[in-house]
């Protein structure tokens, strides 16, 4: 039997996206309560529109559209379970 699924959080989409994608930088916004009667929204105020903003090595040589992929592919199963709104906004990390 396989387990369930975590519902959708800012913690645990960080979580993720520290573990998949090795961030530099990495803000989740939880922007749910800002849709409250929206399509999407569950309700609760939390858990439903989120907006990432993320640099990550493995975005170097990828164009914009496949950084957003590499995203959404992260997140696959929080969007599987009802994650509704996902405004994602990539960078390459900084030179040092």
């Amino acid at each position: 039997m396989s387990q369930p699924l975590p519902t959708a959080s800012a913690a645990l989409i960080t979580q993720r996206l520290q573990e998949r994608l090795q961030p530099t930088a990495l803000e989740v916004i939880d922007e749910s309560a800002l849709h409250s009667g929206h399509a999407g929204a569950n309700g609760t105020g939390f858990g439903s529109h989120f907006r990432v903003r993320i640099a990550s090595p493995l975005f170097t040589g990828k164009t914009p559209v496949a950084r957003h992929r590499l995203v959404y592919d992260a997140l696959q199963d929080f969007i599987d379970q009802g994650l509704h709104a996902l405004a994602i906004e990539t960078q390459l990390p900084a030179a040092n």
